[in-house]
C-alpha cells in the first residue's frame, strides 16, 4: 500500500503519528514495530519512527502477514474479577509470571487467558497476546486485557492519562 503526503499541513509529521492518525485501526506502537522490521519505507528507503515526512514522501506499508500463535493453552484457574466482549479484568497472584519469555514458557498468564479466550488482542504480538500492561512476577493485582485491538487501544491511552 502507498501513501502520498500531499499537503504542506502534513509537513514535519513523524511518520508514526502520520499513519496511525490515517489508519486508526493500527496502533502506534504497532506502527512503530513495522518500521523497526523494515516494513515501512519512505521514498524506497526504511526510516526510523521519528522521520518528519515531507510533502510528495512516498510511503510505502507492507502489512506483514498474521504470525500464529506458538503459546500452549494451559487450563489454569483465573481469578476473573470482570469481563464482558473487549475486556476481561484478572487478579494475578503472586508468583505467577504475566507472559512467555526464556525460562517461563508455560504457566504464564497468557497461557492460561489462551484456554479461556479464543479472541486476544494482537498489538503485543504474539508473546503477549491481550496484555496491556503488566506487573512483576512476585507482585499480585489486578490486569487489564484485550479481546480486541480497538479495546487495546482505549486501555492503552485511558493508561496514559
Amino acid at each position: 500500500m502507498e501513501i502520498y503526503t500531499l499537503t504542506t499541513e502534513e509537513k514535519g509529521i513523524r511518520i508514526d503519528k502520520y499513519i496511525t492518525d490515517k489508519y486508526p485501526q493500527w496502533s502506534r506502537s504497532l506502527i512503530q514495530q513495522w518500521i523497526k522490521e523494515g516494513n515501512i519505507e519512505v521514498n524506497g528507503a526504511p526510516v526510523k519512527s521519528n522521520y518528519k515526512i515531507a510533502v510528495g514522501d512516498k510511503i510505502h506499508i507492507t502489512e506483514p502477514d498474521p504470525v500464529p500463535l506458538n503459546i500452549e493453552a494451559e487450563a489454569i484457574d483465573l481469578d476473573i474479577i470482570y469481563e464482558d466482549s473487549d475486556v476481561l479484568v484478572v487478579n494475578k497472584p503472586r508468583g505467577m509470571v504475566v507472559h512467555p519469555a526464556p525460562g517461563n514458557y508455560s504457566g504464564t498468564l497468557v497461557n492460561a487467558l489462551m484456554a479461556h479466550c479464543k479472541d486476544l488482542s494482537g498489538i503485543n504480538g504474539v508473546m503477549r497476546p491481550g496484555i496491556v500492561h503488566r506487573i512483576d512476577k512476585d507482585t499480585s493485582g489486578l490486569l487489564m486485557v484485550a479481546k480486541n485491538d480497538l479495546a487495546h487501544e482505549h486501555l492503552v491511552e485511558q493508561l496514559k492519562k
